[in-house]
């Protein structure tokens, strides 16, 4: 048995990761560490390169030598299939990134932190760009880069070994177990456009525990301000140029910058605060106990799209200003009149106008008559008044994210020895949402201009018990049999917002919208629960010298579901000793989460004018299933919500080539009855199919009826009176991914120093086979889902060491791309970083470094003043141009 405490060094040129790079001999602590990896395999002393499977094995020293100090953006860089982008005006999605592994949701890559399945975030991605549309994924930016000894990336399915979601592959991140020594890192960065600026300061301390143990410390503490890559709005520019001055105002309609009226850009991240601590102590010598753990906050905010005072190329905001055609002299309803700035009577009488006439140049002048008339009148009421020149909402949220796991291991003296892994861990996250200048507007003048919509929050518990016994059945190794069990159990839970974010105010039936406007409120408070249990056995041997074979099973049982079984199989034949062949077969799966198969949440839209209560619901409630009998009327079948399916297939070789080492694997994926959103199902028809045909008139009528006639129960029915449409997730399409991974690194000497040159290259490409029949995919999400990334990516990194200088230079290259959110292709873009570090004394390193050092930008928005987006939010890296970056490291 290996135990934590008394795993052997090997040297990192060993790995197979093409991201190896020399090292200044303070960073060389780190780079002797283990190429053994405990990812995609049960066994012991099973190295990388051996691996029957791709299995990157990245330092933590190689991890953070990065512009970023941002978690996901640190694997963007190091991983070629790995991507994700800034997420600006996303909603929920802004302030939790959903990442993609191999162009496949954020739901199909299963995260582990030492070896162990961590929580999922809080946020269900609802706004994530056609590709993570109502995922829910790992809040990877909790983990703080200085706690990490190693990343391992599997890439290949492991859903039989591991359970639900690890079809795209398998990232674990290995904490640092040293039991001595003290690093502090601090630095500072900002844009080339002078905005951005960031600072982080990290330290991490190794303890002793007694003389058998140990306890390593990592904390971190970071802040990002936000970036502006912004034009002015063509209708505010309009507006302005036709003399309406407030639209001038930015500062004021923004609270956030007086470059443009709307912003586009990185969300400003504050306080950012990580804490993790692993630990563990070796009872004897057939025995240890182990924790680990983290705590983590941040609060991440962002802007929302300007709200239009009087039109112009992009047209007013309804249900705020957009009132109706009025008569221009009397400001009366008039179909054949004039655009008008909406007035609400306040007592809900009939004694003001029906809106304030636009007239003048451009036709956005509003009428000074009768605007002045508005204003003086007690019981009449205009947003214009108090706000003229329009708003945008600042939207964000606090996210708290815990987690603590423990466990026993060891060895048990039977036979040859059983190793055993007994462990319990519990994680949460928690996002509670603001948003800040912005209304609800059937409120009035008595509304709020700050709100707190309420919150979500993800826990899961997770229960597990491993073993693998050695037998000896006449192969070159023995027999490693793993078996095991595994019962997890989630929480997705809803909070209320404040009720003025969800009210449906006085003016609501005049035409003014409720809730907060851009992101309404949760109007009350729901929980839901899930649970799962597994087993598994896991076979892998050396069946000779030069043969390796993996066979794994795994059966899950879900409390919500339909249970399954999953296998794979995998082998490794070594050709010769420079030269082998590797490949797998398997099947995989995802469930839906807790979140996802019972999220609800009912909201006010204006929607044409008219108020809508819209509803995401269970497809289980009694309203979903009503909605599911409505929709299999149609004969194209019923809809369901259940595991989404896959089938991988591997094959690649590995080879050296004098002192290079090369990879090339060939991977294919093909998910079904991937998991969507549905379109909306009008309420009111339902019920009356569910009647037999009845007639009724309205939700209330309906549901009263109903329940008369033994049809529904009333009580599964509270608070959706006013429910006028609503939609559920189920599953819906199918896609094929196929791509190939290339990874090579070549050592040499060069000048009186040592270099290396690393390869990291994907090409990836996804096709929708099938959009559904019951739940059918959009145009736009079928557009997104195999046009939206790169097909080709990857870098090229030449790094040397001489003396006390270390050099990094880099390459990094994204193939052309479609902007599905604007319309338009965009141009393959190369982008360079260079770094330079000093080691000043055997503890002290300075380093300065740029990121994009040629200032790339992604090609322009060729629509810009629409939105007033310069550039694609949905660029693959980003569109803030060139980073500078100064960093200290100080080591003993």
């Amino acid at each position: 048995m290996r135990l934590l405490t008394k795993r052997p060094p090997i040297k990192i040129a060993t790995l197979a990761l093409a991201v190896s790079m020399a090292q200044s001999a303070i960073a060389q602590q780190d780079t002797l560490l283990e190429e053994v990896i405990i990812t995609g395999t049960r066994l012991a002393d099973r190295s990388a390169s051996d691996s029957p499977v791709p299995v990157d094995v990245i330092s933590g020293s190689d991890f953070r030598i990065n512009g970023s100090t941002d978690l996901q953006d640190m694997l963007r860089t190091q991983v070629p299939s790995f991507n994700v982008n800034s997420q600006p005006i996303s909603d929920a999605a802004t302030i939790t990134r959903p990442p993609n592994l191999r162009g496949l949701s954020p739901d199909n890559v299963l995260v582990l932190v030492n070896g162990k399945r961590r929580h999922r975030g809080s946020i269900i991605s609802f706004l994530g760009g056609g590709i993570s549309d109502g995922a829910q994924g790992v809040d990877m930016a909790a983990i703080p880069s200085l706690a990490i000894k190693q990343v391992e990336v599997l890439r290949d399915g492991a859903s039989s070994q591991y359970g639900s979601d690890a079809i795209a592959g398998v990232l674990n991140f290995r904490l640092r177990d040293s039991a001595e020594g003290f690093e502090m890192v601090a630095r500072t960065a900002s844009t080339f456009e002078g905005d951005g600026d960031n600072y982080m300061v990290a330290a991490n301390l190794g303890l002793p525990l007694g003389d058998n143990g140990f306890v390593n410390i990592t904390g971190e503490m970071r802040d990002v301000e936000g970036t502006v890559r912004s034009v002015i709005r063509d209708d505010v520019a309009f507006a302005a140029a036709n003399g309406y001055s407030p639209v001038s105002d930015f500062q004021t309609i923004n609270t956030y910058t007086n470059e443009v009226p709307q912003y586009w850009g990185t969300p400003d991240v504050n306080d950012d605060i990580k804490l993790f601590i692993n630990s563990a102590y070796e009872i004897n010598d057939s025995m240890e106990v182990y924790a680990f753990g983290n705590y983590a906050e941040r609060e991440v905010e962002g802007g929302f799209f300007y709200r239009n005072v009087v039109g112009g190329p992009s047209g007013q905001r309804g249900g705020v200003y957009a009132g109706p055609t009025v008569d221009p002299l009397t400001g009366l309803s008039n179909a054949t009149g004039v655009p008008s700035v909406l007035v609400g009577d306040l007592d809900g009488g009939s004694s003001c106008i029906d809106g304030i006439p636009l007239g003048g140049s451009g036709g956005v002048i509003p009428d000074p008559t009768l605007l002045a008339q508005v204003s003086a009148s007690e019981n009449c009421f205009s947003f214009i008044e108090t706000i003229p020149g329009g708003f945008v909402p600042r939207f964000g949220g606090t996210n708290e994210d815990m987690a603590l796991a423990a466990g026993i291991r060891g060895e048990i003296n039977v036979g040859d020895g059983l190793d055993y892994d007994l462990s319990v861990q519990r994680g949460s996250n928690r996002t509670d949402f603001f948003i800040r200048n912005t209304i609800n507007a059937s409120l009035g003048p008595a509304t709020p201009r700050n709100f707190v919509p309420g919150g979500q929050e993800q826990t899961e518990t997770v229960y597990n018990a491993n073993f693998v016994y050695g037998i000896d059945v006449g192969f070159a190794s023995p027999l490693s049999v793993a078996f095991g069990a595994e019962f997890r159990e989630e929480e997705f839970d809803l909070f209320a917002g404040d009720p003025a974010s969800y009210a449906l105010g006085p003016l609501a039936s005049q035409g003014f919208s409720s809730s907060s406007n851009g992101f309404g409120g949760f109007p009350n408070d729901t929980s839901a629960k899930q649970d799962n249990t597994s087993f598994y056995i896991d076979l892998e041997a050396d069946v000779t010298d030069d043969l390796t074979l993996q066979v794994a099973a795994r059966h899950e049982e879900f409390s919500n579901f339909d249970g399954t079984i999953t296998y794979k199989l995998a082998g490794m034949y070594r050709l010769t000793d420079s030269f082998s062949f590797r490949g797998a077969i398997s099947t995989g799966f995802h469930a839906p989460t807790a979140g996802q198969a019972n999220i609800t949440n009912v909201t006010t839209q204006n929607v044409q004018g008219v108020l809508v209560d819209q509803g995401t619901l269970p497809l289980s409630s009694a309203a979903g299933q009503i909605g599911a009998d409505y929709i299999e009327s149609f004969g194209n079948g019923r809809p369901d919500l259940d595991t989404e399916e896959a089938e991988n297939f591997s094959l690649g070789v590995v080879f050296d080539i004098g002192n290079s080492t090369w990879t090339i694997d060939y991977y294919n994926i093909d998910v079904t009855d991937r998991i969507a959103l549905g379109a909306n199902v009008d309420f009111l028809d339902a019920l009356n199919f569910a009647g037999g045909g009845s007639d009724y008139g309205t939700i209330s009528e309906a549901l009263t009826g109903l329940d008369a006639d033994g049809i529904i129960n009333r009580q599964d029915f509270l608070g959706l009176d006013d429910l006028s449409e609503f939609r559920f997730f189920s599953n819906s399409f199918d896609t094929s991914t196929e791509g190939v991974d290339v990874v090579g690194n070549m050592y040499f000497d060069f000048l009186s120093g040592s270099s290396t040159v690393t390869v990291a290259f994907n090409y990836n490409k996804t096709e929708v086979t099938d959009r559904g029949t019951v739940n059918p995919i959009s145009d736009g999400r079928v557009e997104a889902l195999e046009e939206l990334l790169p097909e080709y990516k990857g870098n090229v990194a030449w790094s040397h060491v001489q003396g006390k200088f270390r050099t990094l230079l880099r390459a990094n290259y994204y193939g052309d791309w479609r902007s599905t959110a604007n319309g338009y292709n965009v141009d393959a873009a190369t982008l360079i970083d260079a770094q330079v570090a000093y080691q000043v004394t055997d503890s002290i390193e300075v380093v300065l470094g740029v990121e994009n050092l040629f200032d790339e930008y992604p090609d322009e928005n060729p629509g810009q003043g629409g939105a007033g987006q310069l550039y694609p939010e949905d660029s693959p890296f980003g569109f803030n141009g060139g980073t500078w970056y100064l960093q200290g490291r100080l080591v003993f």
